[in-house]
């Protein structure tokens, strides 16, 4: 079990001036530099993120278009694929003043005051990670520069093109890996997702290389299949022990929380979308991920709201997916329905607390894609054994939900009996069960949806959308780059194409 957060957001030292003609000079006011280790576990909450970019990017934008939730409410643009700058730029805005310019301040302490080898392999194989979330949402973004400001005073950063951050990135985490062994690190309980152990980071490096050596597939498959290869030869995750998850608390305020949790306490307007319940029916996560609201929305003869019971709320014949690209005036000419009541939400007694895991990459999805490299080269054994245990991997991590989210073998067992392997449409059923696994981890649901094209997801049609009703492909820059970074930020649309929904990435090709 992963140790509780109660984290101290940075305690400051201040320097002592009372002796001598060199502390004289000493500015007493000014903190001495933080200890590398409190820096990873802010960077690691600062990765996870606050409610202010889950709530615009993870979940407004990423959820609806990949239709594991669907609302009536008009500010929700990515259910309806009209353009808010501000929610758009959600995670570019958050994570560079935190996660970025955190983590490249740590590689340069860690070189200054000397220290292990395996602390700054951790450090790297983390900036990995803020950085490819960045670049596969975004495209090109600051990278090289990135970070700098206070390091090297560059306040204006370049755009680095995708291409060359994946090659850099690879490059990284083929370095970093290399260099870590199997024993603890110096980082030890600070470090709050694997507490210190090389061997389950050195195993997540070659997880996230797998992952973005499949992202290369459409763009390169040569390079693709040679970092696959690399990856698994190196050795991912072998268990859901290995899963790369934050376990958040439910205080104190801040990312000490669980971002997403955060937004369900803040809005109630979301429900779970038509496409992903039809995919949950007979699914024994149905109940799990999905219940009805408590109120019916109606009221009994003396004026008094009708609630469920919790029986009512978690009765798996009862749930009811709400269509995407919808608002009230539509879904009452649609359905004659007004009230959204109707319609299963996300499990607000179980996944929904502000204390429950968020997840970086899990060992459902390694399997899985196992199980891909398998139907496209021949990899890593049989790929219907890969499969079955991803879906019993994605059943079983459930549990880090708590006591509701356990489900039984014998159902997971009866679920693949029912859902067996497809070997003649494999590709596809593969990659919907990474879709499923994905849920709340709603950016790499979409990076993985426009890599591989699975699940079918059928457009929506709202009026006044900006991408004549295609699912967009990417998320725009923030609004302040245009005058703070102009030359940067026009060089960057130059070179990938107008700052637009529709813009593909670099390894999104048609």
């Amino acid at each position: 079990m992963k140790k509780s957060l109660y984290i101290l957001f940075f305690a400051i030292l201040l320097v002592g001036c009372d002796k001598g003609f060199e502390e004289l000079n000493v500015d007493p006011t000014r903190p001495s530099q933080i200890d590398v280790t409190t820096k990873l576990t802010s960077t690691l909450l600062y990765t996870s993120g606050g409610r202010y970019e889950n709530w615009r990017a993870n979940l407004i934008y990423s959820s609806t278009m990949m239709q594991h939730f669907a609302t009536t409410a008009g500010y929700w643009a990515g259910d309806k694929y009209t353009w808010n700058q501000g929610y758009a730029s959600s995670l570019i805005d958050a994570y560079y003043g935190s996660a970025v310019k955190t983590v490249e301040d740590m590689l340069v302490q860690i070189d200054e005051e000397g220290l292990p080898e395996e602390m700054r392999s951790i450090t790297r194989i983390m900036r990995v990670f803020i950085y490819h979330r960045l670049t596969d949402l975004y495209g090109d973004v600051p990278y090289s520069e990135a970070g700098k400001a206070y390091i090297e005073g560059v306040t204006r950063p370049k755009y680095d093109r995708q291409s060359d951050i994946y090659a850099d990135m690879l490059k990284e985490l083929e370095e970093a890996t290399a260099a870590l062994g199997s024993g603890a690190s110096g980082y030890g309980s600070a470090d709050v997702m694997f507490n210190g152990d090389q061997g389950k980071w050195k195993r997540f490096g070659y997880s996230m290389m797998l992952r973005l050596g499949f992202r290369l597939i459409k763009v390169d498959p040569a390079a693709s299949q040679q970092w696959v290869t690399k990856a698994i030869n190196g050795g991912v995750m072998t268990s859901n022990d290995d899963t790369a998850y934050i376990e958040h608390t439910a205080g104190p305020d801040g990312v000490n929380r669980n971002g997403n949790g955060e937004v369900f306490t803040a809005d109630a307007s979301m429900r779970m979308s038509k496409t992903f319940i039809d995919f949950l029916q007979d699914d024994p996560r149905l109940t799990v991920l999905a219940s009805l609201p408590e109120n019916t929305g109606e009221e009994d003869a003396n004026e008094e709201p009708i609630l469920r019971t919790e029986e009512e709320r978690l009765d798996p014949a009862m749930q009811k997916g709400l269509p995407n690209g919808l608002d009230a005036d539509l879904l009452q000419d649609m359905t004659g329905e007004e009230n959204i009541q109707a319609y299963s939400e996300p499990n607000r007694l179980l996944i929904t607390a502000e204390d429950t895991p968020m997840f970086f990459q899990t060992y459902a999805e390694v399997e899985f894609m196992l199980a891909e490299a398998g139907v496209r080269w021949g990899l890593a054994g049989d790929p219907a054994a890969h499969y079955e245990a991803g879906v019993r991997a994605a059943m079983k991590m459930l549990e880090l939900y708590g006591e509701g989210g356990i489900i039984a073998d014998a159902d997971i067992d009866a679920y693949l009996a029912a859902n067996p392997y497809d070997s003649a449409n494999a590709l596809e059923q593969i990659n919907t069960q990474y879709w499923a696994a994905t849920f709340l981890n709603e950016f790499e649901a979409f990076a993985n949806w426009r890599r591989v094209g699975f699940p079918d997801l059928v457009p929506v049609n709202y009026p006044g959308n900006v991408t004549n009703s295609t699912i967009p492909r990417r998320l725009t820059y923030s609004t302040s780059e245009q005058s703070v970074n102009k030359e940067n930020y026009e060089a960057a649309v130059a070179a990938q194409g107008p700052d637009e929904l529709t813009t593909r990435v670099w390894w999104d090709v048609q």
